[in-house]
């Protein structure tokens, strides 16, 4: 050539000539190519030919490289309408004189395909028989089309897989769209699905014979979001065809960890069982690591960065649903971090009243602590944690429990805004203490008073 042919172009056609058995991985001439060079024919219609002529189909392979190689004859009843796409209907014109069902016929074409059958009945060296078998047809039509071998998508009658992996339609109406396999002859290759013209059916047993010669068998681990887990599988596959699949018992630590990591990166942190416990302990962690960043850092983007490092021993046997995340986060921790993390972002606070009070660590950056105001009287110093660092946001209760002022600030809450607080409140729960003087008040759990 004087331009060399677009890559992708040269590498697909190597690919064809490796299917039909021309040439060999290497990209030699094989025993096949060179039988298939001596017709000049398309190497699909070449391969088709001598296999047919070996099987002792030639007179039928003739009938059919004629329907292949000139125009449809198929002509169409309706603007709107596809003839049926059956190629044995097409054989039935070419070797009888009966008229197809399903679409008008080009009589003409019909003619010169009757003439050009006579020509390659010679060529082929195939002595006249009688009207040549249309259930063969599929089984020649995989000889030349071995790449679009398709398989009728599960409960979707019209749509098919091919072998190459592309989709491909026929109208629902048209018989050949309920065969569970069949081989595509043309197609228009335009959108999503490529539309079928031309067809033939494939029997079971055919589709299993050739499953047998040119399928294989392949493991992989996959990654089952839903499950938290993943899954061994091992599937016999016609190029994009899953014929049968079948679970793997056994997994490998190492691939089933890595396909267990790999999942998790694909569908983030939040795939993994984060239980309401976890969750506290990475957010009082994030809380000291924006104190002091010597602390681990706990956001989506470090603790993906890091999945190997605190995840990867858990995941070893591929199962992440039954994993502690939290108990995770803590081994990320040194010796002397895990001694001091409980004092230094504590899980609970107690208050003057002797409650135990769960911090809320949802905004890291601003803990809060939600308690009712009774429980806080006397109590001039705002808590802080991290060893004083970090001041915590007080959120005082009304007995109803909604917040009655938000303070990091207590001392100048009780001098001023208090009073406030106390005249509006006072009313609406006389049978809670509000005292005047509440630096003085004994502070209380109690929602009434003692009669």
């Amino acid at each position: 050539w004087l331009d060399p042919p677009p890559i992708a172009a040269l590498s697909q056609a190597r690919e064809l000539l490796r299917l039909l058995d021309a040439i060999d991985d290497r990209g030699r001439l094989t025993p096949m190519g060179r039988c298939m060079s001596q017709l000049a024919l398309h190497p699909r219609l070449a391969h088709m030919a001598v296999r047919a002529g070996r099987e002792g189909l030639g007179g039928l392979a003739a009938v059919m490289a004629v329907v292949l190689s000139d125009r449809d004859m198929a002509r169409r009843t309706h603007p709107h309408e596809m003839p049926d796409a059956d190629l044995r209907l097409r054989i039935d014109a070419i070797a009888s004189e009966r008229l197809p069902l399903g679409f008008d016929v080009d009589w003409g074409a019909v003619t010169r395909g009757r003439r050009e059958v006579k020509v390659w009945r010679e060529r082929l060296g195939v002595e006249e028989p009688g009207r040549p078998s249309a259930e063969d047809a599929g089984r020649l039509l995989a000889w030349a089309y071995p790449d679009r071998i398709a398989q009728r998508r599960a409960g979707q009658p019209g749509r098919f897989l091919l072998r190459n992996g592309r989709g491909a339609s026929l109208p629902v109406g048209q018989p050949l769209a309920q065969a569970d396999y069949l081989v595509a002859a043309e197609l228009d290759d335009a959108g999503v699905e490529s539309r079928i013209s031309i067809a033939a059916p494939l029997t079971a047993e055919a589709f299993a014979e050739i499953v047998a010669a040119e399928g294989q068998w392949i493991q992989a681990v996959e990654w089952d979001g839903t499950k938290r887990s993943v899954r061994g599988v091992e599937r016999l596959i016609l190029g994009s065809l899953v014929v049968e699949a079948r679970p793997v018992r056994i997994l490998d630590p190492a691939v089933a960890a890595a396909a267990a990591l790999e999942g998790v990166r694909r569908e983030g942190l939040a795939v993994l069982p984060w239980s309401p416990s976890a969750t506290k302990v990475r957010q009082r962690l994030a809380c000291l690591h924006l104190v002091d960043p010597s602390w681990p850092d706990q956001s989506d983007e470090h603790l993906l960065d890091q999945l190997e490092v605190w995840l990867g021993g858990a995941a070893n046997t591929g199962d992440l649903s039954g994993i502690d995340c939290g108990l995770l986060l803590l081994g990320r921790l040194t010796p002397e971090q895990r001694r001091r993390f409980d004092r230094l972002a504590p899980e609970r606070y107690e208050v003057p009243s002797g409650s135990r009070i769960e911090i809320d660590y949802r905004d890291p950056a601003a803990p809060v602590l939600p308690v009712k105001l009774q429980e806080m009287f006397g109590e001039t110093a705002t808590p802080r944690i991290a060893d004083g660092r970090l001041a915590v946001t007080v959120h005082l209760l009304s007995p109803a429990g909604r917040p009655l002022q938000i303070t990091r600030d207590l001392a100048g809450f009780w001098q001023t805004s208090y009073f406030d607080v106390r005249r509006e409140m006072k009313g609406r729960y006389p049978k809670h203490p509000w005292p005047e003087n509440p630096l003085d008040a004994t502070p209380t759990r109690r929602t009434k008073r003692r009669a």
